[in-house]
C-alpha cells in the first residue's frame, strides 16, 4: 500500500510521503477494516486479500527492493490469524521476523533513517488475559549512575535495524479479539484514534492512547464461555530515532 500524507518526524520539519502494504485473509475482516481511516490520512493504499506464502513474499520483495528515496515512511499491515512470532498466509503461516528483515538499511537503503511500520493485527497465543483491579502507585526513587562515553564515529551512522515500530494487537501469548460484526479491537481503536488524534498526537502518544482503549474493553458475548469477562492488552515496540507524526498533505 503506498501513501501520501505529512507524516512529520519532527513538528517543524514536514514529509512528503508514504508507502504501505495491507495484507488480510478474508474470515479476519480483510483487509477492508481501517482502509478508509488510511485514505483519510492522506495513504496510497494497495490491499491485497488471501495471499498465499510465495505471493506474500512477492509483494514484500518488491517493496523492500523499491526506490522509496520520495518517500518518508513505510507502513505495512497484516490482518490474519496467527501464534506467537508467526502469522497466516492463506496456505501456511509464516515468520514475522523474515518479513520485518528485508527491510532492514543493508537491505533497503531507500528506507534508512525512516520510520518503518508494522501493524499485526492476530493472535499470539492461546491465553486469555484476566481482568484485574487497577491501583495508583508512584515508583520508588532509585539513584542512577551516569556514565558519559565519548562516541569515536566522525560519521553519523544509524543501526540497520533501527527506525521500525512493531505495532501488536496482543502481547505474545494471548488471544486477540474480534466483533463478528465490527471487527478486530484493536483495529477499531486504532482507527478510531487515527481519525481523531492522527494529526496532533505523535505515534507513540497515540498508539499508547490505543493501548489504553483496547485494554478498557472487556467480552460481553462469546460462544467460548471460557472468554467471558477476558480482557486484551496491545502492545508496540519502537526503535524509532525521531517523532513521527501523521500529518495528510
Amino acid at each position: 500500500m503506498r501513501k501520501r500524507m505529512r507524516p512529520s518526524l519532527d513538528p517543524k520539519k514536514e514529509a512528503h510521503r508514504l508507502h504501505a502494504i495491507v495484507q488480510g485473509l478474508i474470515d479476519s475482516m480483510g483487509c477492508s477494516g481501517g482502509v478508509h481511516e488510511l485514505l483519510e490520512q492522506g495513504f496510497e493504499v494497495s490491499c491485497y486479500d488471501n495471499l498465499k506464502t510465495e505471493e506474500i513474499h512477492e509483494k514484500i520483495l518488491d517493496a523492500s527492493t523499491a526506490d522509496h528515496s520520495d518517500a518518508d515512511c513505510f507502513l505495512c499491515v497484516f490482518l490474519s490469524h496467527g501464534e506467537k512470532d508467526h502469522i497466516y498466509s492463506y496456505n501456511a503461516k509464516m515468520e514475522i521476523q523474515g518479513l520485518t528483515s528485508m527491510f532492514k538499511g543493508d537491505k533497503c537503503p531507500t528506507l534508512v533513517g525512516k520510520p518503518k511500520i508494522f501493524i499485526i493485527q492476530a493472535c499470539r497465543g492461546e491465553q486469555h488475559d484476566e481482568p484485574v483491579i487497577a491501583c495508583d502507585a508512584v515508583d520508588s526513587a532509585i539513584e542512577l549512575q551516569n556514565e558519559i562515553q565519548v562516541d569515536a564515529a566522525s560519521v553519523y551512522t544509524l543501526p540497520a535495524g533501527a527506525d521500525f515500530l512493531m505495532c501488536y494487537s496482543v502481547a505474545e501469548g494471548y488471544y486477540s479479539h474480534r466483533e463478528t460484526m465490527n471487527g478486530s479491537w484493536y483495529i477499531q481503536d486504532l482507527c478510531s484514534a487515527l481519525k481523531k488524534y492522527g494529526s496532533s498526537l505523535e505515534i507513540l502518544e497515540l498508539l499508547t492512547l490505543v493501548n489504553r482503549k483496547v485494554s478498557a474493553r472487556r467480552v460481553d458475548m462469546s460462544s467460548n464461555i471460557k472468554a467471558i469477562g477476558k480482557k486484551q492488552a496491545p502492545c508496540f515496540v519502537s526503535m524509532l530515532t525521531k517523532k513521527l507524526y501523521l500529518r495528510p498533505k
